[in-house]
């Protein structure tokens, strides 16, 4: 499964003069822990996080301060995103592998990653796009495994079951080469946790 079957690519994005005000309101009410920072052209300059979106714009109450005497010497909080964007702590392109991905968000505790294609960005991975694509129903996956299936070769040779997200195919052919396509192409679905061959299995047992 690549990053470019699970991702969002209709992308809520900033820009560098964007106030930060706004790109808070934004992770605000989407819910969004990650905001891309692009410019005109679509070009991937950076990320603003909840943490960067909130730092120096918190001030202390001054009623917990004694006597009421004000806090000296602290900084203005910045105002636009340019003063507060960083880099993405993980990227990653349309043809990673979603494993991948998933580990070194894993690593680095972020939920969300921007997809780009050279430096342009064409989408975000999330955790929950992740969590979307394995949560997929068996009846789904089976017919979209038997619909690939059927675009490479006579639909009718295929016997396609899938339980729990693992992926059972028997071949009426049972061509070694066809079996390669075929887990190649199931094991693409979004959702398919693993591919098996049991005729051919057994078989190979028996020799």
């Amino acid at each position: 499964m690549r990053v470019r079957d699970v991702m969002t690519r209709d992308v809520v994005t900033v820009t560098p003069e964007t106030p930060v005000r706004d790109a808070c309101a934004l992770l605000a009410e989407r819910g969004f822990t990650m905001l891309p920072v692009v410019d005109r052209s679509g070009t991937l300059l950076g990320v603003v996080t909840e943490a960067d979106a909130l730092r120096d714009r918190l001030p202390i109450d001054p009623r917990t301060l004694v006597h009421g005497e004000p806090r000296r010497g602290r900084s203005l909080p910045r105002r636009t995103v340019a003063e507060v964007m960083g880099e993405p702590p993980v990227g990653t392109a349309p043809g990673t592998d979603v494993a991948d991905v998933a580990r070194r968000m894993l690593e680095h505790g972020v939920r969300s990653a921007p997809v780009v294609d050279g430096k342009r960005l064409v989408g975000v991975i999330t955790r929950r796009d992740m969590l979307r694509a394995v949560s997929r129903d068996d009846r789904t996956l089976e017919a979209e495994v038997r619909h690939r299936l059927g675009l490479y070769a006579d639909p009718h040779r295929w016997t396609v079951r899938v339980v729990d997200g693992r992926v059972s195919i028997q071949d009426e052919l049972d061509d070694e080469r066809d079996r390669h396509v075929a887990a190649v192409l199931a094991g693409a679905v979004a959702g398919v946790v693993d591919v098996t061959f049991p005729e051919a299995e057994r078989a190979a047992g028996r020799r």
